[in-house]
């Protein structure tokens, strides 16, 4: 591979999806070692891995990337390892899958359990919702499975193990793992019925010729990282816990001021907890808990847990009015006519335009005729006591305080002849973007 389509290779299908967290400061002087390509090379062949991805100009590459130009990466993946790693390794040593693997959700998911990808691939594995159902992985508006370290790494392993199976190869595994199996058996074909990564590189995906050799480079830098003179200063460790089964609604934040555990640490151990409550169908669900709480969890768990169910009112009412929210609606399908545009099909069906385009992530404000939007619809987004009306006169204060959910448009809509422009205008707003509390004027 001449040089010039390595540097497109980098600069155009480097793929990893980055933890959406701070990497640590370092005050010390970073210093990188002049390691030379034979020296690097000597060092990958002496590494005993089962996967053989053969050390080439592409592979050599990466490695630079992981050891010269973003170390502070591969320095906080070696920070974040403490915590993951075990997992990985007892689920592949339990189904006899290469140890390296490990590795791979950090390629992946930059070892971030919440990280999501543009299209809606979730957790460390980053697994689509189809791939991941198939595979045993339970996926609602309350719990997405895939951000549950255990339960994902089992998926993840089965899922590869089955691959490894089509395939009979390591490399080619790897490629179906990122691209899906379609696209690797369509340039099998395309080669001539090669069954070799190499020879099918020229016919893969962009995406997906980077991916491989990306995966060798991470192992040897994770491998090798004190060579590179690649230390972490503040490593992070498991937090030793315990899990209490639950058959009832628990509001997180409720459970957390009963019990006494910070909120952060139940959101920590419990990432597949997506809105922060377990819905009462949930039946026997293991809520992780510190160690060190359990015993006193037991002593006050008929408090604790009267508590953390006591909070589901509170918990309906900022669920009805999240951005996007689909809590307590039922769904019904629009599909565009001519002459409609966003605004008028929200106002229509008496919905938020941002969660029109949250529901069908729409970015701009492009439709065409046919397509069928997807449209949640119910109570509406606040309680009755607030007295949300629309064409309501201007109040004699001339002032609208904002309430959580708010946005420029619903206040719009409850004044007669009262226009976004004009708030914008009447409150010298430079966007619109407003906080629960502000006062508006209105008149």
């Amino acid at each position: 591979m001449r040089k010039s389509q390595i540097i497109l290779v980098l600069s155009l299908c480097f793929t990893i999806v980055f933890a959406q967290e701070e990497t640590p400061l370092y005050e010390v002087y970073d210093y990188m070692p002049d390691i030379p390509y034979a020296g690097i090379e000597e060092r990958y062949n002496n590494l005993d891995l089962t996967i053989d991805i053969a050390f080439n100009e592409s592979v050599a590459a990466f490695v630079n990337y992981f050891t010269v130009r973003d170390r502070g990466y591969t320095r906080e993946m070696l920070r974040r390892q403490e915590i993951y790693f075990p997992i990985f390794e007892k689920y592949l040593k339990k189904h006899d899958l290469p140890q390296e693997l490990k590795y791979l959700p950090i390629i992946e998911s930059g070892l971030n359990p919440k990280a999501t990808s543009g299209p809606q691939a979730v957790g460390l594995w980053q697994f689509m919702a189809p791939t991941a159902r198939e595979r045993g992985l339970k996926i609602d508006w309350y719990i997405d499975e895939r951000m549950d370290p255990e339960k994902s790494t089992e998926a993840a392993c089965l899922y590869i193990k089955w691959l490894y199976g089509v395939f009979k190869d390591w490399k080619l595994t790897l490629a179906a793992y990122n691209s899906g199996i379609g696209n690797v058996k369509r340039a099998i074909r395309r080669s001539g019925n090669k069954n070799d990564f190499w020879k099918v590189y020229r016919f893969l995906p962009r995406e997906t010729r980077s991916y491989v050799p990306q995966f060798a480079a991470i192992v040897y830098a994770m491998e090798y990282a004190d060579v590179h003179n690649i230390y972490t200063e503040d490593p992070l460790y498991p937090t030793d816990f315990d899990r209490v089964k639950t058959n009832q609604f628990v509001y997180l934040k409720a459970f957390a001021e009963e019990s006494g555990i910070p909120i952060e640490t139940l959101t920590q151990l419990n990432p597949e907890i997506k809105k922060g409550a377990i819905p009462e169908q949930a039946k026997n669900f293991e809520l992780k808990i510190p160690k060190a709480y359990k015993e006193d969890f037991i002593k006050n768990e008929i408090q604790i847990l009267a508590k953390a169910e006591s909070g589901k009112s509170e918990f309906e009412k900022l669920a009805k009015n999240m951005p996007g929210g689909t809590f307590g609606k039922e769904k019904v399908i629009y599909r565009v006519r001519s002459g409609d545009v966003l605004g008028t099909i929200a106002r229509k069906h008496n919905v938020r335009l941002a969660d029109l385009k949250s529901w069908n992530k729409i970015r701009g404000s492009m439709i065409r005729v046919g397509q069928k939007l997807n449209i949640y619809t119910g109570p509406d987004f606040y309680e009755k006591s607030t007295v949300r009306l629309v064409n309501q006169p201007i109040p004699d204060s001339k002032l609208h305080i904002v309430q959580p959910g708010d946005t420029l448009w619903d206040i719009s809509r409850m004044y007669k002849g009262l226009s976004i422009d004009r708030i914008r205008e009447l409150n010298s707003l430079k966007s619109n973007s407003i906080k629960a509390g502000m006062q508006l004027r209105v008149g």
